[in-house]
C-alpha cells in the first residue's frame, strides 16, 4: 500500500475532536464553565467504547481548572448524547474529561529559558570585560598589523 490508511480508532478519534470543539464552542451554555476550552487529545478504546478526551483552559488557574473538568465529568451523559446526535457510529463511546497541562508545562519551560537566557546576558557583559586584553584588543582576533596564520598572501 503507498499510503498508511488510518484506523477506525483514529478515525473515531479525529471526528470525536472536531464534534466536541463544536459542542463546546455552541451547545454547553453553562455558566460555571471557561468559555476556552479546547480538546487536545482524543484516545479512543480499540474497542470504540471509551474516549479519554484532554483539554485545556487558556488563563484559567488550577483550581478553575479542577472545577471546569468536575463540571463535565457530571455531565459527560449529556455531552455523550450530544456526540451521538452528531455522529453516525453504532457505539457512542462513554467519555472521561482530563485536564492536559503540557501546554502550561510548556509555557512555564519556555519562561525557565528565557529566564536563564537574560540571566546568561546579564553575566555576559562582566566576563567580556574581566578577559579582555590589555592592549583593547578582544581575545580572539589577531592584532591588525600581523596577517592571520595560515594564509599566504
Amino acid at each position: 500500500m503507498a499510503h498508511k490508511e488510518f484506523s477506525r480508532v483514529d478515525r473515531l478519534s479525529q471526528q470525536l475532536k472536531k464534534e466536541l470543539a463544536v459542542i463546546f464552542q455552541r451547545e454547553i451554555k453553562d455558566p460555571r464553565l471557561h468559555s476556552m476550552i479546547t480538546v487536545s487529545e482524543v484516545d479512543v478504546s480499540r474497542d470504540l467504547s471509551y474516549a479519554k478526551i484532554y483539554l485545556t483552559f487558556l488563563g484559567l488557574d488550577p483550581d478553575k481548572v479542577k472545577e471546569n473538568i468536575k463540571i463535565l465529568n457530571e455531565a459527560k451523559g449529556f455531552i455523550r448524547s450530544l456526540i451521538g446526535k452528531r455522529i453516525q457510529t453504532r457505539i457512542v463511546p462513554q467519555v472521561q474529561f482530563y485536564y492536559d497541562s503540557t501546554l502550561d508545562e510548556g509555557i512555564r519551560l519556555a519562561a525557565l529559558v528565557e529566564s536563564a537566557r537574560r540571566s546568561d546576558e546579564a553575566k555576559r557583559p562582566q566576563a567580556d570585560s574581566e578577559s579582555a586584553d590589555p592592549s583593547g584588543n578582544e581575545p580572539d582576533q589577531a592584532a591588525p598589523d600581523q596577517p592571520e596564520p595560515g594564509k599566504n598572501d
